[in-house]
């Protein structure tokens, strides 16, 4: 009778209860043994005899990182499946070099990123959160000035995305439903691929200058830090609104302070640098800023979605069919 192949875990416990319940555990096993031990270190003899049975290893957060000292105690290994977003941090390259197969749910975690950055378009373009403080603040017989919705609205404004990422470009879908103007920069995204997608190409300086609202999904390398600084920040319109649920470091947290703290601009950030912000920066006090804690992506009941993806994924791998996640390492760069 042929070996069945063997999957590994190799995620935080939490992860691995709220990524994985029972019901795709056993849909898995219909594929594959299935290892019940979770591993959040790859030290020790127990880790070891795991490895050297897996063919197929399935991270998530919390994973320890999969270097060379890993793929030697793992002769079988054939393919690692990411149950969560980007593979930069627990994946070496090493892993590429050696042929293996990486996969990522990226896909799947882009979905509610991209659901609360829609969420957080339509209510800032309102100004619901600095007016909802006017309300609670209100002082009793004073005028109502939390009222007052004279140009509010996404309807037809001008929306600029910065970053065709996953994310982005399903920002780009739902932002089909609105009668708005959406200009994009990527220096990656062909003029033909723009028109396929419905935006108008620009460079960063010029999305700022025509944008009342701008979104930002591009990764965090060395050429985009601090894409947004107090110049382009100071190119945006009277009364715009900033979002930003890709990283921190590509706004200039000190300029945009100054920014906000003039009234000029709004934002919304569910990522800050650093992350997180100490106990009383002055970003939490200003009244035209919301700040959330990195929150946007799969938590919760969203989090099934991404197993359901790397059991798909797992499938389609024994199958040999294209997989949905695969990472391209020459691609890796460019990635969140």
């Amino acid at each position: 009778m042929p070996r069945r192949p063997v999957a590994v875990f190799a995620l935080a416990p939490w992860a691995f209860a709220d990524v994985f319940p029972p019901d795709l555990i056993a849909r898995l096993r219909q594929v594959v043994d299935v290892d019940p031990t979770t591993f959040t270190s790859f030290e020790g003899p127990v880790a070891a005899a795991a490895l050297a049975e897996a063919d197929v290893l399935i991270t998530g957060w919390g994973c320890p990182r999969v270097d060379a000292d890993v793929l030697a105690a793992a002769p079988r290994l054939r393919a690692v499946v990411h149950a969560a977003g980007t593979v930069k941090t627990c994946v070496d390259p090493v892993v590429f070099e050696r042929g293996l197969v990486v996969s990522s749910a990226a896909e799947a975690n882009a979905v509610p990123v991209a659901d609360y950055t829609l969420a957080v378009l339509v209510l800032g373009a309102k100004r619901v959160f600095s007016r909802a403080r006017k309300y609670a603040t209100a002082v009793e017989g004073a005028p109502p000035d939390w009222l007052s919705g004279a140009g509010t609205g996404l309807h037809g404004r001008t929306v600029g995305v910065i970053g065709a990422s996953r994310v982005g470009r399903l920002v780009l879908r739902r932002l089909r439903s609105f009668d708005v103007e959406v200009l994009l920069h990527d220096p990656h995204v062909t003029a033909a691929e723009a028109a396929s997608l419905g935006v108008e190409p620009v460079g960063v300086d010029d999305l700022c200058r025509r944008s009342d609202v701008v979104t930002v999904h591009a990764p965090a390398l060395p050429e985009t830090r601090h894409m947004l600084d107090g110049r382009r920040l100071g190119l945006l319109p009277e009364g715009a609104l900033v979002v930003n649920t890709a990283r921190g470091s590509l706004i200039d947290t000190e300029a945009l302070v100054r920014v906000c703290a003039s009234g000029r601009i709004s934002a919304v950030l569910d990522v800050t640098e650093p992350e997180p912000l100490p106990a009383g920066h002055p970003l939490f006090a200003l009244p035209n800023v919301l700040i959330t804690p990195h929150l946007a992506g799969a938590q919760g009941r969203e989090l099934r979605r991404i197993g359901e993806f790397a059991v798909a994924e797992v499938d389609r791998l024994l199958k040999g069919a294209p997989l949905a996640g695969r990472v391209e390492p020459e691609r890796l760069p460019y990635t969140a």
